[in-house]
């Protein structure tokens, strides 16, 4: 609870610290909406594919004109303003950085970037959480062996549900269940980019008065997207994903101690200590009370009868046997939090989450039957959606992992609701991100 302290300590001693963000979409520009008031933040460099896009943020997000008319990242640390390039390991390698930022949500570049950034030193904050659920058991170690930080983002769901867990067992809390919150249905596993508008209810005018991309939106819907969270969470604290995948019970806030729980006890878990995600509408379309769509959780259980009795004493809401309790955040702020991670890299050292084990795994599942010449198109597309396995069953049974299922033919028929296999595609054996998530798997099947 002093990053703020240690902001202006250190701003005072050595001046800001200097930020290299790659990506300048939706969340690196939430970023840069708060990083402009944050004493202590210098963002030193932008990296985007389109270099307009980013000074296009830089304007959009409220900084001065001429904030992005550096010539190089030695010119914006003289200067104090920044630089623009479409060069993001360059400006990696760069010196006087002190943390760098991927926002890109692309697997292949995250990893190529976590291994840039361990080759020059340079501490990771990775929105990127696709490319932590492809990888980051393995970037995390390397990390490790590199002497810099490898984080998790927080203001994402991830981070703050690995927070609430750390507080959780640092007070002597057993952790039952941990996750978030969504809007889903069983039908949206089926959900395309040609449909996903009608499962949110846009209209036509609110579409085109804004940047809808409809697989990211798709994504989120057909159940792919929390399923990637939470196989980071799963990695980062040791809790153990459901084993036919996320159940998405219809459950609110005030409910979460009753259904969350082991079956033995009456609740839905195989056992105690797993992930979940809960929905925001029952299984009849309406809406769940009080419902947690943009909020995380963590259920927990004390095995002391006086903690059990403060629970009542003190208002917390437990279920009926007053043994299980939760607290929850309703919404998360993004982007616009991101700076916490920052600081806590640069200043503490410490991540604010990261993969520990290969605990859990995203698997590309079909949406529809695949035969021969069928080319996957990835998460959020019309061909496949992300399962959350246990890590050893799905690495034991070949399972193809959704960051891969991008741009590869099928080979072989896969039934729709089956799980897509690496023999059931042709994956080039030679391609890096294959290479770097084969030598995770054969590193896991040695334990």
């Amino acid at each position: 609870m002093n990053l703020h302290s240690l902001l202006m300590k250190r701003n005072h001693e050595k001046g800001p610290l200097r930020i290299g963000l790659i990506g300048a979409g939706k969340f690196g520009s939430m970023y840069l909406a708060q990083a402009g008031s944050t004493a202590g933040i210098h963002v030193a460099a932008i990296a985007d594919l389109v270099p307009a896009r980013a000074a296009e943020a830089l304007r959009r997000t409220g900084w001065r004109d001429g904030q992005g008319t550096a010539v190089s990242v030695a010119d914006a640390l003289a200067k104090g303003t920044t630089f623009i390039t479409d060069d993001a390991p360059a400006m990696i390698a760069s010196s006087g950085m002190d943390v760098i930022i991927d926002a890109t949500g692309s697997p292949s570049a995250g990893i190529a970037h976590v291994l840039c950034c361990c080759r020059h030193g340079k501490n990771i904050v990775m929105v990127n959480v696709e490319a932590d659920a492809l990888a980051g058991p393995l970037l995390a170690r390397r990390a490790r062996e590199a002497g810099i930080v490898y984080s998790l983002a927080y203001g994402d769901q991830p981070a703050l549900i690995c927070e609430m867990v750390d507080w959780a067992r640092a007070c002597g809390f057993k952790v039952v269940a941990a996750g978030k919150g969504t809007k889903y249905l069983p039908v949206y596993h089926r959900s395309t980019p040609d449909t996903v508008w009608s499962h949110y209810g846009f209209t036509e005018e609110q579409l085109a008065t804004g940047d809808f991309n409809a697989k990211m939106f798709n994504s989120f819907l057909d159940g792919t997207k929390s399923a990637i969270e939470m196989a980071a969470v799963a990695n980062a604290t040791g809790l153990l994903p459901p084993r036919d995948g996320l159940r998405f019970p219809p459950c609110g806030a005030d409910d979460l101690p009753r259904v969350l729980k082991p079956r033995a006890d009456g609740g839905l878990l195989d056992e105690a200590g797993q992930v979940e995600v809960v929905s925001s509408l029952e299984r009849d379309g309406r809406p769940v009370y009080r419902d947690l769509r943009w909020g995380v959780f963590v259920t927990l259980t004390s095995d002391n009868p006086y903690s059990m009795r403060c629970f009542r004493e003190y208002g917390v809401v437990t279920d009926g046997s007053g043994r299980y309790t939760a607290l929850y955040r309703p919404a998360h702020l993004i982007g616009l939090e991101l700076g916490i991670s920052v600081a806590s890299a640069a200043l503490r050292g410490e991540p604010t989450g990261s993969a520990r084990d290969f605990t859990g795994d995203v698997a590309a599942t079909a949406k529809k039957d695949l035969v021969p010449g069928d080319l996957l198109d990835g998460e959020g597309g019309f061909s496949v959606y992300g399962t959350l396995l246990p890590a050893r069953e799905s690495v034991l049974a070949g399972a193809l992992p959704i960051g891969l299922a991008h741009g590869v033919r099928i080979v072989r028929p896969v039934a729709a609701g089956q799980t897509v296999l690496w023999d059931d595609v042709a994956c080039n054996a030679e391609d890096e991100t294959v290479k770097f998530r084969r030598e995770m798997e054969a590193a896991f099947k040695e334990k």
